[in-house]
């Protein structure tokens, strides 16, 4: 059973807490070695993070079926929020083509114009979906051999259309619940489907993308498929655990444990569908449902130390939260902000941690000899020393960054 979250005051953490925010500093944080002129103040402003903090994209918000003012306040209020995107809806094949041969790319289109146009790098979920009921009626009535070929056309369609514009894709969305491709024509299927995006696409990276993971209930069925996926030499980039599973509560101890489990492939872990309250919530499923002011509160700590535990995790590089405004999220209750727009305890939560504790803004002077080290999270900073300045990217892979801003 899950355990209860109690509440705490927002910014106040347990004493877990506490030791997660110095693996953050640890696992999270580099140093830039600014040199300039002796006694020079130095000044360093982020500009973005390396780990995604990311959310849905959905399809309303690129076509009619969305008022104009409250499209622009979405893309807006997006893009004040967060730095990574994924398609909801738009990829998915049962949407692209519910009828044979009639294909519909002009919601993915404008997705990938709006996300290039602003740098945002763009999950593509999904490429396909063998869990039956989303498989399309005319796919299941194809003999084997005309199925085979038309998975095949699929992934090269799509990786030659798309070539190196998606970051990554989930290849074959919740195959621990559903997989009518392998039923259908056997156990190397999934391989197939990635050697025939790589045959357009060379450097797509593919993931894995499953749900009750972070819950601890799937977590070792989740390994021991993912290790006979290696074994077949299936080129996996990553793994995608679902973040909506769990009810009103969530068990922290059991998704530290899924997460230690999984770093074991040593392969990146996202958190690709985020909502609290979860799946599994008494809201769910009930339009019109509202949390009490005491059901928000708890709702804003719970999103705090679920991104903790998450951001804290060596082996995690980001998280995808499915749906932010009431207006446009299946599970409306989760959301940050509310139908008019008003922001939730947890989008403050959720800004707190992303914006300010996560944030670096940092103020130094230079020593004698023109030297100045800050400590500094990893992503893209503004660098100010002796009337100069310049953008720097300090990553993870090269945490320490040598930047002069030295008088010529």
């Amino acid at each position: 059973m899950a355990a209860a979250l109690s509440f705490l005051p927002l910014g106040s953490p347990t004493i877990a807490g506490a030791d997660r925010d110095d693996t953050i500093r640890q696992v999270r944080m580099g140093t830039l070695v600014v040199a300039t002129t002796p006694g020079a103040e130095v000044r360093v402003e982020q500009l973005r993070h390396e780990f995604w903090f990311g959310a849905a994209l959905a399809n309303q918000a690129f076509g009619t079926r969305m008022r104009t003012e409250d499209r622009e306040r979405y893309l807006s209020t997006f893009v004040v929020n967060f730095n990574a995107a994924v398609t909801e809806n738009a990829l998915k094949w049962h949407a692209m083509e519910p009828l044979r041969g009639s294909i519909d790319y002009s919601t993915v289109d404008a997705i990938l114009a709006w996300t290039d146009k602003r740098g945002i790098p763009l999950r593509g979920h999904n490429v396909f979906w063998g869990v039956r009921n989303r498989v399309q009626a005319w796919l299941q009535a194809l003999p084997d051999e005309q199925l085979r070929v038309t998975l095949q056309a699929r992934a090269v369609d799509i990786a030659r259309r798309y070539h190196e514009r998606f970051a990554e894709y989930d290849l074959n969305n919740e195959m621990l619940h559903g997989n009518y491709y392998e039923q259908r024509l056997g156990p190397d299927i999934t391989r197939d489907m990635a050697a025939w995006m790589r045959q357009e696409d060379p450097r797509a990276v593919l993931y894995l993308n499953d749900y009750e993971i972070a819950t601890g209930r799937r977590v070792e069925d989740y390994a021991k498929q993912i290790q006979k996926l290696l074994e077949q030499g299936v080129p996996l980039g990553g793994i995608g655990v679902q973040g909506h599973s769990h009810g009103d509560t969530f068990d922290p101890v059991a998704l530290r444990q899924a997460l230690d489990r999984l770093a074991e492939f040593k392969l990146p872990i996202r958190i690709t569908e985020f909502n609290f309250p979860g799946q599994h919530s008494k809201h769910y499923g009930k339009p019109g449902a509202k949390l009490t002011d005491e059901e928000e509160q708890a709702k804003a700590t719970a999103l705090t130390d679920y991104y903790r535990i998450c951001f804290a995790h060596p082996a995690v590089e980001g998280i995808m939260m499915w749906g932010f405004w009431e207006g446009a999220n299946w599970i409306p209750v989760s959301s940050l902000f509310r139908r008019d727009w008003s922001p939730t305890p947890a989008a403050t939560a959720y800004r707190e941690l992303v914006f300010k504790q996560w944030w670096t803004s940092a103020q130094a002077k230079a020593d004698a000899a023109g030297r100045c080290e800050i400590r500094a999270f990893f992503g893209s900073h503004r660098v100010t020393a002796g009337g100069r300045e310049t953008v720097v990217e300090l990553r993870r892979k090269e945490p320490t960054k040598h930047v002069s801003l030295s008088s010529p």
